[in-house]
């Protein structure tokens, strides 16, 4: 009998030891998975580097040098969060439709990829302030030029998948014929090669990508409201929300964004273009 209660109490034992180490071993992969995902300012910190989505195609906001590193107008602003943040930014290139996502799967802390703040994105993301302004523009071939939306229907317009451009027609002109591409590259190799009649896109893309191609022009340089471009953020990081606007603030106080311009952008856009047609100063609208 005493046997038997030996037995019984080394088993209880054995099982109470090995629920504590499973519970244990479970509470530090939950621990570690939610470290590992999470985006709040101080998780950032803790692990020494920011994720932050870019474009690797898209001169002169988010592309690749010769030498295959990131340059541009938003990886300008990046560098600068995550000096700000003492931290290393690790460039994560994304195309347009996979910005949202990239959030949600928590591939990317941040995206400053030429984000157009919109009401359906702001459903399913958070939004920065502000740092550059900007509406839907059309390209097409100085010979041919379109200059009037009219001229538009039942012509081949192309477009990137997940823009602003791309809603823009869908929702308000479905006259049109949309060809709609991956990326950048491919979007504007397009309309080179002759398989549209224009291109609609952020008219500040087009403006640089015309005085690369003296060929076309921006005929139709607004459709539809001025709108904002803003760093995105997953929905409900508060943390990394509150330190990003108060850093745009500092930064728009320090006349940065001018900065940047001068250092980005001016070369890239004709005469016509200033900084005051481009930036924002990091304020809340």
């Amino acid at each position: 009998m005493k046997i038997w209660k030996k037995i019984v109490g080394i088993t209880i034992a054995a099982g109470i030891i090995l629920s504590v180490t499973a519970c244990a071993t479970s509470e530090n992969k939950t621990t570690s998975k939610v470290d590992k995902n999470s985006s709040s300012v101080s998780a950032i910190k803790k692990r020494g580097e920011i994720k932050i989505a870019v474009f690797g195609d898209l001169s002169p906001y988010g592309y690749l040098d010769a030498a295959g590193e990131n340059q541009g107008y938003d990886v300008y602003l990046a560098k600068q969060i995550g000096k700000d943040l003492g931290v290393k930014v690790k460039y994560v290139i994304v195309n347009a439709e996979e910005r949202v996502d990239a959030l949600k799967a928590n591939k990317v802390d941040l995206v400053l990829a030429n984000f157009t703040k919109t009401p359906e994105r702001e459903k399913v993301i958070d939004f920065a302030n502000p740092y550059m302004k900007v509406a839907v523009g059309v390209a097409s071939l100085k010979d041919k030029s379109i200059t009037k939306v009219s001229q538009l229907k039942d012509k081949k317009v192309i477009v990137n998948k997940g823009t602003t451009a791309e809603a823009y027609f869908t929702e308000k002109q479905n006259d049109v014929i949309l060809e709609k591409y991956e990326s950048k590259t491919q979007q504007f190799q397009a309309l080179k090669d002759g398989r549209a009649d224009a291109i609609a896109d952020d008219n500040s893309y087009l403006y640089a990508w015309v005085k690369e191609n003296p060929d076309f022009e921006v005929g139709i340089k607004e459709l539809g409201d001025i709108s904002t471009i803003n760093p995105g953020i997953k929905k409900g990081n508060k943390s990394l929300l509150d330190w990003t606007n108060k850093e745009l603030e500092k930064l728009g106080k320090e006349n940065f964004f001018e900065k940047d311009y001068q250092a980005t952008l001016k070369d890239f856009f004709g005469s016509d273009i200033t900084a005051k047609d481009i930036i924002l100063e990091g304020k809340a609208n």
